[in-house]
């Protein structure tokens, strides 16, 4: 039985409630917590005598205020709370992956062919010829999901026993869409060069590099010194996998709104990994009007404070007009807002100095620079990070098909021309005559659209002469 949808962006809970066993009273105490404010979810019977019925209510809860007037109204329905659970926690208990062999050892002669003493068969042809690995083992379908933990999701440098479990989400979404297994490796270091010298030496076992939630601007270097001392491919998905779903996110978009990429004013709010990502994916597609901004307003080339290697980078390559001040200063006259730092930084008046037919991105999570409803009042285009909004801004569409493609081919490296790919291959997802403003991204949970990418992924890199196979 279900009340309501369950807001992804909502505290959910499990609660046990006990209640008499007579006519009416599961309606009763349903009715009670709708009133106070809690979404309601699946409702599942536990236990049953002739005087009680147990169940268990999966609820929505945005706040304490409203936990309370749940627990509350339990009680004055005449109801009994046995217990409260959360359904997040319980769904990771244990944790989310494992590893399942590809055949049973059932046997004697088992054992034999997939240990020894037949393995050692297959160690000395790979001996001979190092390629065979591919062949052989697990190696040209495996990739590691590294983390060090400082830039977790929102929550910031929480340390990788604390990032492991969106390590393991991400090897989930690997699987689930692309086919490709992948472990995670949370290594307990901040230095770059430890970081480098450790994936360097986990490198033969693995088709692919993955790296995760690394702060910036570490994640520049560590990513780069990767990419040359290594001839696999190495993703930084929080740069590139971010960038490519916002590039054909906005490539939809300006369709929908008649603009032309290299016409529009974009202002890119946030200046970490994705920011500069963004922006450097864009003006490889033609975008010639971008300023960037951070917490101290717009980046330009002389701004003398809080300035990195990479901020000063974009600083010479964007904002020719050297504008300064503020986001909002920022925002007049501009076209296209795209937001990777924090949550309610905008309110719709902020909105409406913007230019004719808006487009707004707003991809902080949980929540977003502006509410979509908010933005809405003056953007005609408004997409977020969030699983409840249409038109979700979400990497899944991207890096299990382009790692799928990359595997596929033996690619040595991903390059642009095999980013660019990606884009088009999600932006062409949905057919030009079926684009509007409600509708110009596919679902984060439509399979196809890895399959799309997987393939321009591989002819990218077969043309540009990165692919072995």
């Amino acid at each position: 039985m279900t009340n309501v949808s369950m807001p992804a962006n909502y505290y959910r809970y499990i609660y046990q409630i006990r209640v008499q066993n007579k006519p009416g009273m599961l309606g009763r105490l349903l009715k009670a917590i709708s009133e106070a404010e809690a979404g309601i979810g699946p409702v599942s019977l536990i236990d049953k005598t002739s005087e009680t019925v147990t169940r268990n209510v999966w609820l929505a809860i945005s706040s304490e205020e409203i936990r309370a007037r749940v627990e509350s109204a339990i009680k004055t329905a005449g109801s009994e709370l046995i217990a409260i659970r959360d359904s997040v926690l319980l769904a990771h208990q244990g944790g989310k992956i494992q590893v399942v062999p590809r055949a049973p050892i059932n046997t004697r002669e088992d054992l034999a062919t997939y240990y020894t003493p037949g393995v050692a068969e297959v160690c000395q042809a790979i001996e001979h010829n190092p390629s065979l690995v591919y062949e052989y083992t697990a190696k040209g379908n495996m990739v590691a999901v590294v983390t060090d933990g400082t830039a977790v999701l929102g929550l910031g440098d929480i340390g990788p026993e604390a990032g492991l479990p969106v390590m393991e989400g991400k090897a989930m979404l690997f699987k689930e869409f692309g086919g490709v297994d992948a472990f995670p490796i949370c290594l307990n270091t901040k230095n770059p060069d430890e970081i480098v010298n450790i994936v360097k030496a986990l490198s033969p076992g693995l088709g692919g590099i993955n790296l995760e939630d690394i702060s910036a601007p570490r994640c520049f270097e560590i990513e780069e010194r990767l990419k040359q001392e290594l001839d696999i491919p190495v993703f930084h998905d929080d740069q590139h996998g971010t960038a490519v779903v916002v590039f054909a996110a906005l490539t939809n978009a300006l369709a929908v709104v008649g603009k032309k990429l290299n016409e529009v004013k974009i202002v890119i709010n946030g200046t970490g990994a994705a920011g500069i990502a963004i922006a450097k994916i864009l003006m490889s597609g033609g975008a010639e009007h971008i300023v960037g901004c951070d917490t101290r307003g717009t980046i330009y080339n002389g701004r003398p404070e809080h300035m990195n290697s990479a901020k000063q980078w974009l600083a010479e390559h964007t904002n020719a007009e050297r504008l300064q001040g503020s986001i909002f200063d920022a925002l007049t006259n501009a076209d296209v807002f795209i937001g990777v730092s924090g949550p309610r930084i905008l309110h719709a008046p902020d909105i409406k100095v913007m230019n004719h037919d808006a487009i707004v991105f707003a991809l902080a999570n949980p929540i977003p620079e502006i509410e979509r409803e908010e933005a809405l009042q003056y953007a005609r285009v408004v997409a977020t990070g969030s699983s409840s909004d249409p038109n979700q801004i979400n990497n899944v569409l991207c890096f299990p098909g382009l790692f799928r493609g990359a595997l596929d081919v033996r690619a040595r490296k991903i390059n642009e021309e095999m980013k660019l790919a990606a884009v088009n291959a999600i932006a062409s997802s949905i057919a030009p005559k079926d684009l509007h403003a409600e509708h110009f991204m596919p679902s984060a949970l439509d399979k196809s659209v890895a399959r799309r990418v997987a393939q321009a992924v591989a002819d990218a890199a077969r043309k540009t002469g990165v692919a072995r196979k």
